[in-house]
């Protein structure tokens, strides 16, 4: 993961370890560490919803949800990095119909999704991150 966050961030997103021009869209997450106050990065895959950008703490399958995700809960602020230009975020916990509606999108980026969220017992959290716009625009 340090690799790979240094490598989205010095190519402007457009690498990755995970490959180039095949790999999945990758974000760059940061969130402030709800206990420590640190700033956090951490590249998450995503699915664009018309102008927001939807992804899961799946935790690659675990128990535990990851840490940036109990960050969002704790202040539901951020910024992502997508193609070298960052964007502050307000991220929405996404529950119910929504949380199924966004689903699929999901899945039609990385459809081991469906095999980490049967492992992991729980629900995995699914977030909207909606760009804050700012007075002037």
């Amino acid at each position: 993961m340090p690799l790979d966050r240094r490598l989205i961030r010095l190519t402007d997103g457009r690498l990755s370890v995970t490959g180039w021009r095949t790999a999945p869209p990758t974000l760059l997450l940061t969130t402030r560490g709800r206990r420590s106050g640190q700033l956090r990065e951490r590249p998450l895959l995503y699915a664009r919803d018309g102008d927001a950008y939807v992804v899961v703490g799946s935790n690659w399958g675990q128990a535990r949800h990851p840490g940036w995700s109990a960050n969002l809960l704790a202040v539901a602020a951020g910024t992502i990095t997508v193609d070298g230009e960052t964007t502050g975020v307000r991220a929405v916990l996404l529950e119910g119909s929504e949380r199924d509606r966004v689903w699929p999108l999901l899945l039609r980026v990385w459809p081991a999704y469906r095999d980490y969220d049967a492992r992991s017992g729980r629900s995995l959290r699914i977030f909207r991150l909606e760009p804050v716009r700012s007075a002037g625009r």
